[in-house]
C-alpha cells in the first residue's frame, strides 16, 4: 500500500474532525434557530424583488389589473425546483456554479454565457442604483446622480469591509423591508372576491402586451444570477462552518443538508413571490382602477400612488425601493463576481479578506461602478433594463439545461442525483423559460 500525501492527510484529518463534530451533536441536538435555518434561500428570493423586479410588476398590476397574479402563483413551484437545484450543486460539489459548468461543458460555451450574465447583472446594477436614487429623491429631494453614488459606494463597501457572517445577518434583516408592500396592500382595501377569482379563473389573452408582461415576469422571477449566487453561497456557508466538506466528500449528513435547503428555499421564494404578488394587487386596485396604465420605474409607480392611495402609501413603497435595492445589489455584482472568478481560477468569496481576493472584490466594484455611470451617460435605463431581460432570458436556457444535466452527472453529483419529482418540475421550469426567451425575443424584434 503507497503512503498517504500530505493532501490525503488533511482531508483525512477533516473527515474525522467532522464527523466527531457530528456525533457531539446527535449526542446534545441543538434546535435551530429560524434564522440559521433561513440563508441563502431567504436572501436569493428576497433579491428577486429587486427595483427593477417592482417596476415589472408594478407594470403588470397597473396595465392589466388583477390579471396577472397567477402568474406569481404558478411560478413558484417552477423557480423553487431550479433553486433548489442550484443550491444541491453548490452543496454536493463543494464548488459554485460557474465551477461546476467550467469542469463539464465547452470552454468557449461557458465564457460567452459568463460574458452575458456580467453584462445583465451590470446593467440590472445600474436599473436599481437609478430606482433607489429616485426614490429618494421623492423622499428627501436633493441630486439623484449624487444619490446613485452614494448608494454604489455603500454597498461596495459593505461587501468588501463587513465580515461575512455579520453581512449575512444584515441581508436577512434587509428581507423585512419586503413587508411593506404587504402593508401598502392591506391599506388599499381590496377587493379579495375578484382577486380570489382573478387568481383561479385568470383572464388569458395572446395579445403582444399580455405574453410580453407574461414573459417578463418569469425572467424576473426565474433569473440567472439568482441560480449562480444560491450556489455560491452554499459553498460560503461551508467554507464558514469548521470541518465542513462537500457531500461528495463526506456523505453523513446529506438529508438534513437537503432538508435545510429546500425549507430554506421553499420560504425564500414563497416570500419573494407573495410579495410581488401584493405589488400587483396594490398598483391594480389603485393605478389600474384610475386609468394609470403606463409605469416604466419602480419610482414611478410610488409617485402615482401618492395621490390615488395616500401619503403612506407612497411612503412605504419609496421606502420598500431603497430596501430590496441594498438587499439587491450585492447579489448582482456578487454573482456575478463569484461566475467569472471561478471561471478565471481566481480565489472567491465574500468571507475572504481583501488582499486575499482582490480581483474577486475588483469586479464587483467594477460592476457597480459601471453599472452606476450609466446614469449619467445618454443610455436610456428603461431601453438598457428591457435588454437585460432580453439576455437573461437567453442565458438562462443554456444554463437551465446545462443544470439539469449536470444535477443528473454522477462524475459530478456522484450517488446525489436529482430525484424523479424535483428533476420533472426542473425541465419543466425550463421549457417554460424557453417559451418566456421566444416570447421576450418576438417582442424585442
Amino acid at each position: 500500500m503507497q503512503p498517504k500525501d500530505a493532501r490525503e492527510l488533511t482531508l483525512d484529518h477533516s473527515i474525522a474532525a467532522a464527523d466527531a463534530v457530528a456525533s457531539a451533536d446527535v449526542k446534545q441536538p441543538v434546535r435551530p434557530k429560524l434564522l440559521q435555518v433561513l440563508g441563502p434561500g431567504l436572501i436569493t428570493g428576497a433579491s428577486d424583488d429587486d427595483p427593477s423586479g417592482i417596476a415589472t410588476y408594478s407594470q403588470a398590476g397597473a396595465q392589466f389589473g388583477f390579471d396577472l397574479g397567477w402568474t406569481l402563483i404558478a411560478s413558484w413551484p417552477l423557480m423553487c425546483a431550479i433553486q433548489e437545484i442550484s443550491a444541491r450543486i453548490g452543496r454536493v460539489t463543494g464548488r459554485g456554479l460557474a465551477g461546476n459548468l467550467k469542469r463539464h461543458y465547452p470552454p468557449l460555451l461557458v465564457y460567452m454565457l459568463i460574458f452575458l450574465l456580467v453584462l445583465a447583472n451590470t446593467i440590472n446594477l445600474g436599473a436599481d442604483l437609478g430606482a433607489m436614487a429616485a426614490a429618494l429623491q421623492l423622499l428627501i429631494g436633493g441630486s439623484q446622480l449624487l444619490y446613485v453614488a452614494m448608494f454604489a459606494v455603500i454597498s461596495v463597501l459593505l461587501e468588501v469591509f463587513l465580515r461575512y457572517s455579520r453581512y449575512v445577518s444584515v441581508l436577512k434583516w434587509l428581507s423585512l423591508s419586503l413587508f411593506a408592500y404587504v402593508g401598502a396592500a392591506l391599506v388599499v382595501h381590496l377587493p379579495w372576491a375578484t382577486v380570489a377569482q382573478r387568481l383561479v379563473f385568470p383572464h388569458l389573452s395572446w395579445s403582444a402586451g399580455y405574453v410580453t408582461t407574461v414573459a417578463a415576469i418569469l425572467g424576473t422571477t426565474i433569473s440567472p444570477y439568482l441560480f449562480f449566487w444560491q450556489a455560491e453561497q452554499e459553498v460560503e456557508g461551508m467554507h464558514e462552518s469548521p470541518h465542513t466538506l462537500a457531500l461528495t466528500q463526506r456523505p453523513a449528513p446529506a438529508q438534513a443538508e437537503f432538508s435545510r435547503i429546500r425549507w430554506d428555499t421553499y420560504l425564500g421564494m414563497g416570500l419573494s413571490n407573495v410579495v410581488a404578488l401584493f405589488i400587483v394587487l396594490t398598483t391594480a386596485a389603485t393605478l389600474h382602477a384610475h386609468g394609470i396604465t403606463d409605469i416604466q420605474t419602480s419610482a414611478q409607480a410610488a409617485e402615482a400612488l401618492r395621490p390615488i392611495a395616500g401619503r403612506w402609501v407612497f411612503l412605504v413603497f419609496a421606502l420598500g425601493i431603497i430596501g430590496t435595492g441594498l438587499l439587491a445589489l450585492p447579489v448582482l455584482g456578487g454573482s456575478a463576481a463569484y461566475a467569472l472568478g471561478e471561471l478565471r481560477g481566481w480565489p472567491v468569496g465574500l468571507a475572504r479578506k481583501l488582499g486575499r481576493a482582490k480581483a474577486f472584490y475588483a469586479t464587483i466594484a467594477a460592476a457597480t461602478v459601471v453599472g452606476g455611470a450609466l446614469n449619467f451617460s445618454a443610455i436610456d435605463p428603461i431601453k438598457a433594463l428591457f435588454w437585460c431581460a432580453v439576455v437573461n432570458c437567453i442565458v438562462a436556457v443554456p444554463v437551465m439545461i446545462m443544470m439539469m444535466h449536470l444535477s443528473t452527472h454522477a462524475p459530478a453529483m456522484g450517488s446525489f442525483r436529482l430525484p424523479g419529482g424535483l428533476r420533472m418540475v426542473g425541465w419543466l421550469a425550463t421549457a417554460v423559460m424557453v417559451a418566456a426567451t421566444i416570447g421576450v425575443i418576438v417582442a424585442a424584434f
